[in-house]
């Protein structure tokens, strides 16, 4: 019992004791300020990478546009680690934690997880790489395994891709074996037109071809002029036709559909059928009476 009244009683001096609360008081204040101040350093440092960029932007000898987001997002993202992490040290310091022990101490613990965190390695060179190389940008239109969107950020260990449903797809930079990018090169949009076979097709080629040329300028999505590479495939009820027309990067989805809308109507104008679908109902019942009404003439 005398114990516990020592221990309640050494309790009670502790915490009546003003000079512990002023430190405390002190300590919240500090680490408040350390957190205000990372704040302050992340949103500004942010703010004057924008600016740099922005005015690299107008020189004469720049990098091109997807290069720049790409180094843009990566610098800011570089900074936020960064600064966070000297705050996370001060805070530290602040509490009267021995940092520069801890920082020795997580040296040679980052050394023995390092073995067992190869695939954390693997991401961040396979991120480093990916920058380096330019093998797509924040902005491109890429296909990653299963993904397929548009870029919206790449990191040192993870990449984001968000498609045009809306859903985000967030994984590690190790993973990503094969990338195919359709925003560097120019597009092609292929539009396939279906002729009735009852009609001339030699007339349709030449309609055809000469709707193409009024085609010219038309859409300043259009790189080259569209052409006709002649009969695709013969099918069932119709004969294929293809157009092409080579458009710039990511461009062809609405050349694609302008062309069909406007096919559409020329041969609609020149009197050429686009075949649809028949269907032929056969009776039994029916045929049974013609075959039965015939045998009738054939007897008498």
């Amino acid at each position: 019992m005398s114990s516990l009244n020592s221990f309640w009683q050494t309790f009670l001096n502790y915490v009546s004791d003003e000079e512990i609360w002023i430190s405390l008081g002190f300590t919240f204040i500090k680490i408040i300020f350390i957190i205000l101040v990372a704040g302050v350093v992340v949103r500004l440092a942010k703010t004057v990478i924008l600016n740099i960029f922005k005015v690299r932007s107008k020189a004469p000898m720049h990098v091109s546009e997807r290069r720049e987001k790409t180094l843009l997002k990566l610098l800011q993202n570089v900074v936020s680690y960064v600064v966070y992490f000297v705050a996370i040290l001060a805070v530290l310091s602040a509490i009267n934690i021995d940092v520069t022990g801890l920082i020795a101490g997580a040296g040679i613990l980052g050394l023995a997880v390092g073995f067992g965190a190869q695939n954390l390695v693997r991401d961040i060179i396979t991120g480093f790489f990916i920058i380096f190389e330019d093998q797509f940008s924040v902005g491109d239109y890429v296909r990653v395994g299963q993904a397929e969107g548009i870029v919206e950020e790449i990191g040192l260990r993870t990449t984001k891709i968000k498609s045009w449903t809306g859903e985000l797809h967030i994984f590690p930079n190790g993973s990503v074996n094969e990338v195919i990018n359709f925003s560097i090169h120019n597009s092609v949009a292929v539009v396939d037109v279906s002729i009735a076979y009852e009609e001339d097709i030699e007339r349709a080629e030449k309609e055809l071809v000469a709707f193409l040329d009024t085609l010219e300028g038309k859409y300043e999505e259009i790189i080259l002029k569209p052409e006709l590479l002649g009969i695709q495939t013969l099918g069932a009820s119709e004969v294929v036709m293809r157009v092409i027309a080579e458009t710039g990067p990511m461009q062809h989805f609405f050349v694609a559909r302008a062309l069909r809308k406007d096919i559409k109507n020329h041969l609609d104008k020149v009197g050429i059928e686009i075949p649809f679908p028949r269907m032929v109902m056969y009776s039994r019942e029916e045929a049974a009476q013609k075959a039965s009404s015939k045998n009738q003439l054939q007897g008498e």
